[in-house]
């Protein structure tokens, strides 16, 4: 049995994101995940969410941890994992109905923030629902001095790595023909944002 790596926060977060996901992913088919990580999102969204064809991704580096998660489930739309860097000039799997992603927007570079809005923006079709889980600064403030706290972790972890400001994310997806349709307060001074793709 391959080892299957555990994050807790993801053991965390997993049901408050699953609320939001039944209601805003009710009527999507398949979802791209990116930056799957431990690959424990992936399992329990597929398990929970049936309709759905759910298709990891991470770097080639992660991928044996997410097939560990995925080795014992027995549903049929939990797809397997590729391995897809969002700077790449194309990725291995179409950009279909919506993409997830959690806790990646602050852990990579903003060239790299800046090159997934890009694809997606010449990419994505109308219609696509972009979900972010994640932290994020309103009006260049933190929302609760536990961020701050983080930001400056993530900081001396990695000086790349930053919780961004939703106004800027906001500005890289209206570049890319996205619009905001929904800002979730989540716990743990997290949000989950989703935009739709007009067109």
């Amino acid at each position: 049995m391959t080892a299957r790596p555990f994050s807790q926060a993801c053991e965390n977060n997993k049901r408050p994101i699953l609320q939001v996901l039944q209601e805003v992913l009710a009527t999507a088919r398949e979802v791209l995940e990116l930056g799957s990580g431990t690959g424990q999102h992936a399992r329990f969204f597929a398990e929970q969410l049936p309709h759905l064809r759910w298709r990891p991704t991470d770097l080639e580096e992660n991928l044996a941890g997410i097939r560990g998660w995925a080795q014992e489930y027995r549903g049929d739309n939990l797809l397997r994992p590729l391995a897809l860097d969002v700077r790449d000039e194309t990725w291995p799997a179409p950009v279909k109905d919506a993409i997830f992603t959690a806790n990646s927007l602050h852990i990579v570079a903003w060239p790299t923030v800046q090159a997934l809005f890009s694809y997606l923006g010449r990419h994505a079709p109308g219609g696509n629902l972009l979900v972010v889980y994640g932290p994020f600064n309103y009006g260049g403030k933190y929302t609760s001095a536990s961020n701050a706290n983080f930001d400056r972790w993530l900081a001396a972890r990695d000086p790349d790595s930053a919780i961004r400001d939703f106004e800027a994310v906001d500005q890289l997806a209206t570049a890319a023909g996205y619009r905001l349709q929904a800002d979730y307060a989540m716990p743990a001074n997290n949000r989950t944002l989703v935009w739709r793709k007009l067109g």
